[in-house]
């Protein structure tokens, strides 16, 4: 190992040690402990919410040139240290996932077997900067009994870090582990490379972020991922849409937040109602500040829209871009979502329940909704209190990762002395 890899490897096992311990402590801390060091670590964000703001304020001075939908990402301000907050207490309300027993049986023998959920371990989150992961996958690690080790972006360095001092004094007053939530030693890029490569001393590691981040966790890691791909969302306006809804369904979606994951970056309008509806809904768009990159049908109904290429279809614009186009009823949305979504959420618009039905089934991304924009595909919106991301994988867990999704489980066999034959 070379001498720039070598510190970096002793932090890491410095602190997956710590984690490995403090884990161990979590997996049986009865729930009250973790609901009450959530709600001191809530106040601790309240009582401090001046010291995270100038520390805030630092990191946006340090990085003057990021593009807007990034500055709105890692800026905090008071709602959203409130809400931060109020997310702390929304997660030590919800029932205790740790110990449920998931399914439970008799075999002809007498032999009972239990399903039982318990935490994962260790996780490693890397993520990019979004100050508020910093509370919310503390918090939910907490909650499921698992230690987290913690590595944002470098831009939001000193958030995170008074963040996760609040956590610090939360696991404090509740006498549990400081090292329950940790954050990462070093901005050093090679730490990333070294959580991913940390078998056996990380169980899972959670990226969140964008294509290129979680690419490379994907590529490179020797540890189990819990992934999700860009969130590449359409919603679709079918001709048996309720125009008023269809324009505000689509205006909140693109446009209530464009920098965030849950966004609708794709616009597909059935060709029955194009003519009549496309120009409202850009002219709502317009007003608002987006901008629009539309296929040679929608251009034929509105010609001074930009003209899209096939490459702007498979673009997460995270930004006040959006892409359309006129698509042959269901039959061609589904097509278009086929080849160029990345199963994170769709939506569709429609009064016919039939084809929404068809939508729902026929679309395989993490969520689909019917009548509802495509940023309800959040945690908190779910009920979960808070998310650790959006998985779009197959396996473990998909959509909105909560609680219970941060559990595993294993098998309780109760018996009264039966053999095998």
């Amino acid at each position: 190992m070379n001498a720039i890899a070598d510190p970096i490897a002793r932090q890491l096992q410095a602190v997956a040690e710590a984690a490995r311990a403090a884990a161990t402590l979590l997996a049986r801390a009865p729930a009250e402990a973790k609901d009450a060091a959530l709600r001191a670590a809530a106040a601790a964000l309240r009582a401090g919410q001046d010291a995270l703001l100038a520390a805030n304020a630092a990191d946006l001075a340090a990085h003057p040139d990021l593009a807007p939908a990034f500055r709105d990402r890692l800026t905090l301000n008071p709602a959203r240290v409130e809400s931060m907050a109020q997310g702390l207490e929304q997660v030590a309300a919800l029932p205790d996932p740790v110990g449920r027993v998931l399914a439970e049986w008799t075999r002809p023998n007498g032999l009972v077997i239990r399903r039982v959920a318990q935490p994962l371990g260790v996780i490693g989150m890397i993520y990019e900067s979004r100050p508020n992961v910093t509370a919310d996958a503390g918090a939910l690690c907490l909650k499921a009994g698992s230690a987290v080790l913690l590595r944002g972006g470098s831009e939001s360095a000193r958030s995170s870090a008074a963040i996760r001092a609040c956590m610090a004094q939360g696991l404090r007053e509740a006498g549990l582990p400081e090292a329950a939530v940790q954050t990462a030693p070093t901005q050093d890029r090679g730490f990333v490379g070294a959580m991913l490569a940390a078998s056996g001393q990380i169980d899972l590691i959670i990226p969140r972020g964008g294509k290129g981040l979680v690419t490379r966790v994907m590529r490179e890691a020797r540890v189990p991922v819990l992934a999700h791909a860009e969130g590449l969302n359409h919603v679709y306006v079918d001709g048996a849409a309720d125009p008023a809804m269809a324009r505000a369904v689509v205006a909140n979606g693109k446009m209530r937040r464009t920098g965030i994951c849950g966004a609708t970056e794709t616009l597909l309008v059935d060709a029955a109602i194009a003519p009549a509806l496309l120009p409202l809904l850009v002219t709502d768009l317009r007003a608002l500040g987006c901008d629009f990159r539309a296929d040679a049908r929608a251009r034929a109904i509105l010609p001074e829209l930009p003209a899209a290429t096939e490459a702007d279809f498979g673009t997460e614009w995270l930004d006040a871009v959006l892409s359309v186009a006129v698509v042959d009823g269901v039959e061609g949305a589904l097509a278009h979502i086929r080849r160029f979504g990345t199963e994170f959420a769709e939506s569709i618009v429609t009064e016919d329940a039939a084809v929404a039905r068809r939508f729902l089934d026929e679309t395989t991304s993490a969520v689909s909704l019917w009548n509802a924009p495509t940023q309800f595909c959040d945690g908190g919106e779910f009920g979960f209190g808070a998310e650790i991301g959006i998985a779009t994988g197959r396996m473990h867990a998909r959509g909105p990762v909560g609680l219970e999704q941060l559990c595993t489980y294993r098998y309780q066999v109760l018996g009264t002395g039966q053999t095998r034959p």
